[in-house]
C-alpha cells in the first residue's frame, strides 16, 4: 500500500473527510471537521521529518498488540490517544492496512456525538453546524426596518417619593 492507495481506500469508507494540514499531512475525518468530526487517520506525504508514513487510531487493545509488532511505534503527539504509527507501508499487507485503517473508522465514528451522527445521516443539504440554530431571516425585511422593530418605547419615569 502507498499514500495514493490509502487515501482511496479511505474515501470510500462512509462519511470521510479529508483535509490538508500540518504542512503536507492528508487529514482523514470520521464525520466533517466542521461538523464536529474527528480525525482517525494521518497520512504523511514527506516521508522526509522523520515521522512514519501513516499514524492512526488503534484503541487500547489493538494499540498494545500493533505495539509488539515489528515496524510500529507510538505515534508522535497522539500516543496518549492509542494511535499508532508505521514506520513504513511494508509493516502491513494491502489488505491487513484496510483492515485496520477501516477499524480505526470504526472506533472514532461510535465515539462521535449522537447529535453529529445524526447530522451526518441527514440529507446533504439539511447539513448545519453545531450551534447554528439561528433561522434565516425573510429576505423582504430590510436593515433599516429590522433595527427599527429592536428599538423599545421608553417608559415614563416614575415621581420620586
Amino acid at each position: 500500500m502507498d499514500a495514493e492507495r490509502a487515501r482511496a481506500f479511505l474515501l470510500t469508507l462512509p462519511h470521510v473527510a479529508e483535509t490538508l494540514q500540518w504542512g503536507s499531512n492528508l487529514v482523514f475525518w470520521a464525520g466533517d471537521k466542521a461538523l464536529g468530526g474527528k480525525m482517525f487517520c494521518l497520512v504523511n506525504l514527506d516521508a522526509a521529518d522523520g515521522h512514519g508514513p501513516v499514524s492512526f487510531a488503534a484503541g487500547p487493545e489493538r494499540y498494545a498488540e500493533l505495539l509488539e509488532r515489528e515496524g510500529f511505534l507510538p505515534a508522535p503527539y497522539l500516543a496518549r490517544a492509542f494511535w499508532v504509527a508505521a514506520e513504513s507501508w511494508s509493516a502491513l499487507r494491502p489488505a491487513e492496512w484496510q483492515t485496520e485503517l477501516r477499524a480505526a473508522h470504526a472506533l472514532v465514528f461510535a465515539k462521535l456525538p449522537k447529535r453529529t451522527r445524526d447530522l451526518l445521516a441527514a440529507p446533504a443539504k439539511k447539513h448545519v453546524r453545531p450551534g447554528s440554530s439561528r433561522k434565516p431571516q425573510p429576505a423582504s425585511r430590510s436593515q433599516a426596518s429590522r433595527s427599527k422593530s429592536r428599538v423599545r418605547p421608553k417608559r415614563p419615569k416614575s415621581p420620586k417619593r
